[in-house]
């Protein structure tokens, strides 16, 4: 067993890469381009929906008021009617990333500890690389890409994105796990 103490250098270090990393891949490549798609007639769209003020949230529409009501000939006819939509509003204004890079940096590091207790229950110090980077690999895909799965299930993300979001969860695992290996204590 190691424990979590000993292994800060590695969480931070690895959490940092990851950062980096995914910033090329989200500012240099053209991997994500494509991700959201532009909705036809954007101007009209927002025109039409902006007098409603819809406050920041998730929202679906339509959307049933309980499990009976799913199954009423009057929300049947709205699902056929369309359009269907699961929509994210986000507050107006300018996007400012700094919130949203630092929730990001601090996701990773979070990332870094689990896997860094999961592998701590199992390898003990002095233990191979290949023995660490398993641990922690496994246990960074898991939370940076599987448990993203769900959002292409249950509200129809685009399968092509869910796949793209996987690669680069497995390449962020793959950052993760090679610097466990490489920073695991010794003795």
């Amino acid at each position: 067993m190691t424990g979590i103490d000993m292994l800060w250098l590695p969480i931070l270090l690895s959490s940092v890469l990851v950062f980096l990393v995914s910033s090329v891949i989200h500012m240099m490549l053209p991997w994500h381009k494509g991700d959201y798609r532009k909705i036809p007639n954007e101007d009209k769209v927002m025109d039409a929906l902006r007098p409603f003020a819809i406050p920041p949230g998730d929202y679906m529409v339509p959307r049933p008021s309980s499990m009976k009501d799913m199954s009423s000939p009057e929300f049947t006819e709205k699902m056929k009617k369309g359009p269907v939509m699961i929509v994210t509003v986000v507050p107006n204004g300018p996007a400012s990333m700094g919130k949203n890079l630092a929730l990001w940096f601090l996701y990773s590091v979070v990332i870094g500890f689990l896997a860094a207790y999961v592998a701590g229950r199992a390898v003990a110090p002095g233990e191979p690389y290949l023995h660490v980077f398993r641990y922690v690999g496994t246990t960074a895909f898991i939370a940076y890409a599987v448990a993203l799965w769900q959002t292409s299930i249950w509200y129809h993300r685009s399968w092509i994105t869910t796949l793209k979001v996987t690669i680069d969860g497995l390449i962020y695992a793959l950052v993760t796990a090679g610097v466990f290996g490489w920073l695991w204590p010794k003795q």
